[in-house]
């Protein structure tokens, strides 16, 4: 027995020796994370030090005695106001702090109201009123809520609403100054809702509506980058295993980087929708005007996630090991597959390019990398109709006739894109390409130098004249040299060459 308590012993005084090392790995794990989490995007401990200021602020109701006299207690709603309203982005705040605002101040019109109404029915039948009011007010509004459209924009109002409105009826019964009351809260609540605003609009601004516009080009450039390499990965599979079929080695998808991002695009519809939302209570900003296109970032988001999708599809084909090709048919589609597939990529490169800079520039070529795709989608077609199919195994050529028909659905995926963003660059905008500049050697020289005259051909059967009309207003400026050795030339001559 003494020696099993000297060991028990001996093991409890490891564990106490061991405890500090233990915490300290501890502590180095939840520094590490939290050193990555502000790495990862820096605005996060901006805005924890913008609430930290707004709150600060909104003690002052409290600590400054003046203050504090006006507004008493009810200077609390004030601090709860900036901690349920302050968010991340300037519209999602500005979004919760109109909300509460309207609907603490329609809440408290309604229910001074309503204790009005119900106060003529006698001291009896005043908590009855009230009761009937407080049912039909709370469950009309909680019906709206059911509505996509208010849900999406009033959701958090509507709950204000309810919340204000049955607080004032209720406790209208028992307090004798509701009206006192009810300013005193809707002062302090407007209050802390402004305080939140020019906080989030005046201290490093976080906008929902350009990091929605940042996602969507995002989105589309890691799709582009995806088409970009697909051919070559997959065709270079093909080529090395031609015996083993397409896909014959395994590919470590975790090191290929671009086999893995467009996977994201996959689930960025509730974000994108929820940035649009609140994109549309901010102010204008930057290039956003106040009106802003903020529908037809979702638009272009829908189309990408379309086209993901499709490369979803296409993805199966890289790395599986069990699948057989026809070298002859997969030797007849290659290249212009591989055109399309990297072609598509340029253009929603270039498109991403002109979300980005907001500007017109990268169209001119995306519109030719465009075109070029469809071109070779067209050639794929002709392809498929000139090769000869006799004595082919089907299940040996299916594989890559299914990569084939679907890299067409995804270039008329991206035509689709690049319409969109072009609508895009009509609604928002976007800056126009410059005028391409005249050479220095052209624009040194006079302007009446220039298109002095036309050529015209002389049509009765002698083809080898023509006609040169000489404009004479202009050849009143010529130098008196050997360019003009005659003279002005008189009206109406037309020189026979």
């Amino acid at each position: 027995m003494e020696i099993e308590s000297a060991t028990q012993h001996k093991g409890a005084c490891g564990r106490l020796k061991a405890l500090p090392s233990r915490f300290k790995a501890k502590l180095i794990t939840v520094a590490k994370s939290i050193k990555k989490l502000a790495q990862d995007d820096p605005r996060r401990i901006i805005h924890s030090l913008k609430v930290g200021l707004a709150l600060t602020l909104v003690s002052l109701l409290y600590y400054v005695r003046p203050l504090y006299d006006g507004f008493g207690v009810s200077g609390m709603w004030a601090v709860l106001t900036v901690v349920v309203v302050f968010e991340f982005t300037v519209g999602q705040t500005l979004s919760r702090g109109l909300n509460r605002s309207f609907a603490t101040f329609s809440a408290c019109a309604l229910g001074i109201g309503a204790k009005h109404l119900a106060s003529l029915s006698g001291e009896k039948g005043e908590p009855i009123i009230l009761g009937i009011l407080v049912f039909l007010l709370a469950a009309a509004s909680t019906f709206t809520r059911f509505f996509p459209k208010i849900k999406a924009r009033y959701d958090y109002g509507i709950l204000i609403f309810i919340l204000t409105f049955s607080m004032i009826s209720v406790s209208g019964s028992r307090v004798e100054d509701l009206l006192e009351m009810s300013y005193q809260r809707l002062s302090t609540i407007l209050i802390g809702g402004a305080i939140c605003i020019i906080v989030s609009i005046f201290v490093c601004p976080n906008w929902a509506g350009q990091d929605l516009h940042k996602l969507v080009a995002s989105n589309i450039h890691k799709l582009a980058t995806y088409l970009e390499e697909f051919g070559g990965e997959y065709y270079q599979n093909c080529s090395e295993n031609e015996e083993e079929g397409c896909g014959g080695r395994d590919v470590s998808k975790n090191d290929k980087s671009f086999l893995q991002g467009y996977k994201s695009v996959l689930n960025s519809k509730n974000t994108e929708e929820s940035l649009a939302n609140f994109a549309r209570w901010e102010p204008a900003h930057g290039r956003f005007r106040l009106r802003h296109p903020w529908k037809q970032y979702l638009k272009i988001g829908a189309l990408a996630r379309q086209c993901a999708y499709k490369i979803e599809s296409l993805n199966v084909y890289i790395g599986t090991s069990d699948t057989k090709v026809s070298p002859e048919f997969h030797g007849t589609i290659q290249e212009v597959c591989m055109k399309m597939s990297s072609e598509s990529g340029k253009a929603l490169k270039e498109l991403a390019s002109a979300i980005n800079t907001m500007s017109d520039d990268p169209f001119s070529s995306a519109n030719a990398y465009v075109e070029s795709s469809k071109t070779a989608a067209n050639e794929l077609k002709i392809a498929l109709e000139s090769a000869s199919l006799n004595n082919v195994d089907i299940q040996a050529i299916l594989p890559s006739a299914t990569v084939a028909s679907t890299l067409i659905e995804i270039v008329s995926c991206v035509e689709k894109i690049s319409e969109a963003v072009h609508e895009l660059s009509n609604l928002a905008h976007f800056k126009k390409i410059k005028e391409a500049n005249v050479s220095p050697e052209l624009s040194k020289q006079p302007h009446n130098l220039l298109h002095r005259g036309s050529v015209i051909p002389v049509l009765d059967g002698d083809s080898n004249h023509v006609v040169i009309t000489i404009d004479h207003e202009k050849t009143d400026n010529w130098p008196e040299n050997d360019q003009n050795p005659k003279g002005p030339n008189p009206a109406g001559r037309r020189p026979q060459v």
